[in-house]
C-alpha cells in the first residue's frame, strides 16, 4: 500500500506515487520513464497484468496506473530519446523522473558568459549554492500536466512541491511524444 497522500486529481496522485517509488530507490538514479494508463481500463482489458500490479483488489475508483518502461539508453541526450517515443492508444499519459543540479535565481547574474554546455555543467556542479533536485513530470494526452520537485537536502514526502507549471520545458517535451 502506498503512503502517497490523497491528491486532488488522478494525475497528481500518479506523480506523487512515482515520486515516492523513485525516492525509495535513493538518489543518483538514472532518468526513468513511465506510461500512465487508466486503471479501470487496465483492470478490464488486462486482468492478469492488473493482478500482477496489485490492482485487482483496489477500490473501483478513477485513477492512473504508472508502468515503468525500459531503461533510458545511457549516453543518449534526453531530448533525442524523447523524440523517438510513440505511445499506443491505450496509454493515457506519460511521466519522467530525472535528477538535475539547479541554482537559485540569485546565482544567474554570476554565470560566466560564453560557456559551452559542458563547461556550464561543470560550473554549476562546483557552485556553492547548487542544489540537487529530482523532478517528476507527467502529462496526459489532453495536455493536462503536473509535476513534483524534491530537493535532496529536504528529502521528505512532506517537502515535495507539486504544480502543473514547475518544469514547463520537460512537460512540453513529454507532450510532444503524443503528437503524430
Amino acid at each position: 500500500m502506498s503512503n502517497t497522500p490523497m491528491a486532488a486529481n488522478p494525475l497528481t496522485r500518479a506523480v506523487l506515487e512515482i515520486d515516492e517509488y523513485v525516492s525509495g530507490l535513493g538518489w543518483d538514479q538514472p532518468a526513468r520513464l513511465f506510461a500512465l494508463v487508466d486503471t479501470a481500463r487496465l483492470r478490464a482489458q488486462e486482468p492478469g497484468l492488473a493482478a500482477q500490479l496489485g490492482l485487482r483488489d483496489e477500490p473501483e475508483t478513477t485513477g492512473l496506473t504508472p508502468i515503468e518502461q525500459e531503461e533510458i539508453p545511457a549516453g543518449k541526450p534526453l531530448d533525442e530519446f524523447l523524440g523517438t517515443i510513440a505511445w499506443p492508444d491505450a496509454v493515457a499519459g506519460c511521466a519522467l523522473t530525472v535528477e538535475r543540479l539547479m541554482l537559485p535565481p540569485s546565482a544567474e547574474a554570476s554565470v560566466p558568459e560564453g560557456l559551452g554546455e559542458k563547461k556550464l555543467t561543470q560550473w554549476v556542479a562546483q557552485h556553492p549554492d547548487r542544489q540537487e533536485v529530482r523532478m517528476t513530470v507527467a502529462v496526459l494526452r489532453d495536455g493536462t500536466r503536473d509535476s513534483a520537485l524534491r530537493l535532496r537536502e529536504k528529502d521528505s514526502p512532506t517537502e515535495v512541491l507539486t504544480g502543473g507549471a514547475l518544469v514547463p520545458g520537460l512537460a512540453e517535451a513529454l507532450s510532444a511524444t503524443f503528437e503524430d
